[in-house]
């Protein structure tokens, strides 16, 4: 952490503030201790996840073009991309992950966006199908309580959770980070609409606080932006599962006919994955609430009926 003034003297003396120890309040780092490390005399920082107004890792080091300078480049392990890392590892090892698929027609949903887009309400928002996947989830939610939940190893006991803190993971040049919106389950879908638009722009500027990526019950990570059709996600340490957000695409799909008959129509297609953990969430579990997501998902209109 460092005030604009210090981070601006830091820039103009050619000092990485992650290469400095913080000597102020709270291990600020102060005007002297730019000077001090400027000069030769400051020692290294720790590594660690660093908080809002922290200088990070320059985002080219991630993105040097292939072939130029060096035969390698070698960047430093640190801040977010860290923490990062260390939970990951320590969720994929500890927590036994299982992962299903289901793959849905969300044409309703995408006409659904669309009027919602045009809707005065809605206006000065952005609405994304990622927003009804959010709502759809805290349904499930509320039908299949156990899925929202924590393992707490040392007390021996399942803690479920009756409210929904709910994460986006956010690609940055930092990194991965995992803000989320606490007590979504509480919002209408323009105040959460409004939330998401407010979490994903936090993210990407680089001012997330470490407490807004604390207590998630449940994460979306929406591969589909980058053109890829789902995976299989880790679960965030803490939480019980993650649900992966696959593209959309159009194409060639079985629908019943007027008549009653099969017929062939282009629609809009996803798939849904979930990744849950299956010390808490066993296979009927996870299996309902991920059929329960992708049901509003094919027909929102069920959301009236379940909310």
């Amino acid at each position: 952490m460092a005030k604009p003034p210090v981070r601006k003297l830091a820039k103009d003396l050619g000092v990485d503030l992650w290469s400095v120890a913080g000597s102020g309040d709270g291990g600020i780092v102060t005007r002297e201790d730019v000077q001090a490390y400027a000069s030769g005399g400051g020692a290294p920082a720790p590594a660690g996840l660093e908080a809002d107004g922290a200088t990070a890792p320059s985002p080219a080091a991630y993105t040097l073009p292939f072939g130029s300078g060096e035969r390698e480049v070698r960047i430093p392990i640190k801040g977010v991309r860290k923490v990062t890392a260390q939970a990951m590892v320590g969720s994929a090892f500890t927590a036994p992950h299982v992962t299903e698929w289901v793959t849905v027609d969300v044409t309703a949903t995408m006409e659904l966006v669309k009027r919602l887009k045009g809707d005065r309400e809605f206006r000065d928002v952005k609405v994304t199908p990622l927003l009804v996947l959010a709502k759809a989830m805290i349904l499930a939610i509320r039908r299949n309580p156990g899925v929202n939940a924590t393992w707490d190893e040392q007390a021996q006991e399942i803690v479920q959770k009756n409210y929904v803190n709910l994460g986006i993971a956010a690609a940055t040049p930092r990194g991965l980070v995992v803000p989320n919106i606490k007590d979504a389950h509480g919002m209408t879908m323009l105040q959460l609409a409004q939330a998401i638009g407010a979490l994903t722009a936090t993210a990407r500027e680089g001012r997330t606080q470490p407490a807004e990526m604390s207590q998630g019950t449940m994460t979306i990570t929406n591969v589909g932006v980058f053109g890829v059709d789902s995976g299989t996600p880790i679960i965030n340490p803490g939480e019980s599962a993650i649900l992966a957000f696959g593209t959309i695409r159009k194409q060639p799909w079985v629908v019943t006919g007027e008549h009653g008959s099969d017929e062939i129509a282009i629609r809009h297609i996803t798939t849904l994955a979930l990744s849950f953990d299956h010390r808490l969430v066993d296979g009927e579990l996870g299996s309902k609430f991920l059929a329960d997501v992708a049901r509003i998902m094919e027909d929102p209109g069920r959301a009236l009926v379940w909310g």
